[in-house]
């Protein structure tokens, strides 16, 4: 009975070391040297069981059924901190990781608040739960109106794809109110796809629900093809991410960039409207799926150093270093079962940091930031005076629209 249960452990284990290597750059998995080094910086590592490298010995010993009888991986938030300072480059968080919690998902081990949002994603096409006949109502109000493209029908030089959030959490519709003025002053013919949208699928690809995400993308695929743009612009990382780099994959393949690239092209037409002065000292925070899963490190910078009175700090970790605000991988929709493990979240550390550079502004570019710091900035010492504002939002006040 002992040695059928080895049998079976041993063949478990080797399949999904084998699911591994088909993946993009997974045979990189066998150079792995053990050097600790994607545990080390993992954020969350210190209270995970099987941290990245304690993952991949137990590969390599035939036990990968201990890593599953495990709930602690869901502690992974995605950020990419693992995948980054790889001596092998080993694929950590797009393959180990996320094959993982693929696993635990269909032997349905997952928490109930991340399985909430994952059936949301299906029956709504967000994990919000809400109506997709609402995902337009932020916009309703803008003057010039905002283009929703079944109604306009034309061509647009950009769709805007705002994202989940951006859409439909209170917070972040100021995000999207904000950007759609800039846009309008810069005299960007724009349109969006309003109730034809669905969410972008990469959280929840990263949380192990590969089949839901291309679901979700094909839906947003048909959509692109029923119109003529010539580019998308977007404000959520996790959607530049998941566009530029996992849809094409799918077939669905158009130029995309984060809204801080598409403006700061336009830095010379946007200079001039910016008249009035901030005073303020900025920290910016570097998004995980904007910096490290895709190097996009100056533009926001120099979105914020174009602002007059603006006095650029940076914390003591910041671009590759930069810590993950605990929203990226499902991390959105695990608040409840991450304090009960770590008894701390990762978005009041980098609160933390803001203070301790005497940050008046911590800048943000990606709409799981707000909230999360917001709600931080409530519970750390010395924190009472730090405002969060995402870039865009600072941008409409230099232009005292």
């Amino acid at each position: 009975m002992e040695m059928a249960t080895i049998t079976e452990n041993r063949s478990f284990t080797e399949t999904f070391y084998a699911s591994l290597q088909e993946l993009p750059d997974g045979e990189r998995i066998r150079t792995c040297l053990q050097c600790g080094t994607c545990s080390g910086v993992c954020p969350f590592g210190y209270v995970m069981d099987f941290p990245p490298s304690r993952m991949i010995a137990a590969l390599r010993a035939n036990m990968f059924d201990r890593v599953t009888t495990s709930d602690t991986v869901w502690m992974c938030v995605s950020c990419y901190a693992c995948t980054q300072v790889c001596p092998s480059k080993i694929p950590l968080t797009p393959g180990l990781l996320a094959r993982t919690k693929e696993e635990l998902l269909l032997a349905g081990e997952v928490p109930a608040e991340l399985q909430d949002a994952l059936a949301n994603s299906q029956r709504y096409g967000n994990p919000l739960g809400e109506s997709p006949r609402r995902r337009a109502d932020w916009a309703k109000g803008i003057e010039p109106e905002v283009t929703i493209m079944a109604r306009a029908r034309r061509p647009v030089d950009v769709l805007w794809f705002v994202g989940d959030y951006g859409s439909y959490h209170p917070r972040v519709q100021h995000v999207s109110r904000a950007l759609a003025k800039v846009l309008n002053a810069l005299e960007v013919d724009f349109g969006i796809l309003g109730s034809e949208e669905n969410s972008d699928g990469d959280s929840q690809r990263l949380a192990g629900e590969r089949g839901l995400f291309e679901m979700l993308a094909e839906k947003n695929g048909r959509a692109f093809r029923k119109y003529q743009f010539n580019e998308i612009i977007t404000g959520d990382p996790h959607a530049y991410n998941a566009l530029k780099n996992e849809y094409p994959a799918l077939g669905i393949a158009y130029p995309v960039r984060h809204y801080t690239q598409f403006l700061v092209e336009r830095l010379d037409q946007l200079k001039p409207l910016l008249k009035r002065e901030l005073k303020a000292k900025i920290a910016y925070h570097d998004p995980c799926y904007l910096g490290r899963a895709n190097g996009v490190y100056d533009e926001p910078r120099a979105l914020l150093s174009a602002i007059p009175g603006v006095e650029l700090v940076e914390m003591s970790h910041h671009r590759a270093t930069s810590l993950c605000c605990g929203g990226g991988g499902g991390g959105m929709w695990l608040d409840g079962f991450q304090w009960e493990k770590a008894r701390v979240r990762l978005s009041e550390w980098r609160v933390r940091e803001a203070v301790a550079v005497e940050a008046d502004i911590l800048a943000v570019a990606c709409p799981y930031e707000p909230p999360r710091f917001e709600d931080a900035v409530k519970v750390v010492p010395g924190a009472e005076r730090l405002v969060v504002k995402d870039i865009v939002e600072l941008l409409v006040e230099a232009m005292d629209l």
